[in-house]
């Protein structure tokens, strides 16, 4: 089959939501394109749209519906051809996909790691006691208060440029962003410490950037094809697996982290209870290297075992 070529006259539009951020990732995406079939700019068009986790700033996302909510209005314009393709922040996918739409290909992976980000301190461990630390994330808020019991947790919404303003007007004293984030916003010197997956594991897919098209769309998935990493695929496929096994969302707890360490793969999960009184914690290491079937059953293998060892209403708050 001949693949169609984007062209001035033909753009490929690139849906994406309009932060800085998701900005950020679609132009990366655009550029990889570019590089990769030798096309120029004016072959692609950047389409943004705006969805209901930008409109809704004033309440946590675990009020107004979890995951989803940045990708929704997306892939509504995915299924009504108004877009050839979508950039996601990997984190922010569903594990259950809407019919007739595919994950096609996922971005060299980034810095998974949690960044504390303070103008005030220096790192976590330095904070006094009542200190105010500000988050959206139900994940972090469970690690930060299962570590420091002590300090006090405040919702913390927006975007990257947002939430450092709310810093410097005293609305916390700390935050933690992800570290990819920062970098590819090229604000890598706001991070004041990067928290190492052994003291924070972090979200599900943290630092990848995942390109969905639809299902059907055999022309777009055989240009991405040129610039899909298969390791990122791999890792991913273990932990949305972890992920969709505890029927995670924005409302849970989930941490999960999956490497490659000479060639096998190492997958790492934990939960924690909202108000950070208990954790639970689990590993897997394949004996051999595997492909996505074997590294999507060892995530969930390892979230059935936590399933058990949590028991009703773990998640409670």
């Amino acid at each position: 089959m001949t693949t169609q070529r984007p062209s001035p006259d033909a753009p490929l539009r690139i849906g994406t939501r309009g932060s800085a951020l998701a900005l950020a990732q679609a132009h990366e995406t655009r550029a990889r394109l570019m590089a990769a079939h030798g096309l120029p700019e004016a072959a692609f068009d950047i389409v943004v749209i705006k969805t209901t986790g930008d409109r809704v700033l004033d309440r946590a996302l675990s009020e107004i519906g979890g995951k989803g909510l940045f990708t929704k209005e997306i892939e509504e314009a995915l299924l009504d051809r108004s877009i050839d393709l979508a950039v996601h922040s990997m984190k922010d996918v569903p594990t259950v996909l809407p019919d007739g739409l595919i994950l096609t290909a996922h971005l060299p992976r980034e810095d998974v790691r949690d960044a504390f980000v303070s103008l005030r301190h220096e790192s976590l461990a330095s904070m006094p006691a009542g200190a105010v630390v500000g988050t959206s994330s139900l994940r972090r808020r469970a690690q930060l208060l299962h570590r420091r019991p002590d300090l006090s947790v405040v919702e913390f919404r927006g975007n990257v440029q947002t939430r450092m303003k709310k810093l410097a007007d005293g609305v916390a004293e700390a935050t933690f962003l992800a570290c990819a984030g920062l970098r590819r916003l090229g604000m890598a010197e706001e991070i004041r410490a990067p928290i190492e997956p052994e003291d924070m594991l972090p979200a599900v897919a943290q630092g990848a950037i995942g390109i969905e098209t639809r299902e059907d769309d055999a022309e777009t998935r055989a240009l991405l094809d040129a610039i899909a990493c298969p390791e990122t695929g791999l890792r991913l496929a273990a932990e949305r697996a972890f992920l969709a096994g505890l029927d995670g969302s924005c409302r849970t707890p989930i941490g999960g982290l999956a490497t490659l360490e000479h060639g096998r793969l190492r997958l790492r999960g934990e939960i924690i209870r909202p108000d950070g009184s208990e954790r639970l914690a689990t590993e897997r290491l394949a004996q051999h290297s595997c492909g996505a079937a074997e590294a999507a059953a060892m995530g969930a293998d390892a979230a059935a075992e936590l399933r058990s060892r949590g028991g009703a209403g773990f998640f409670d708050a």
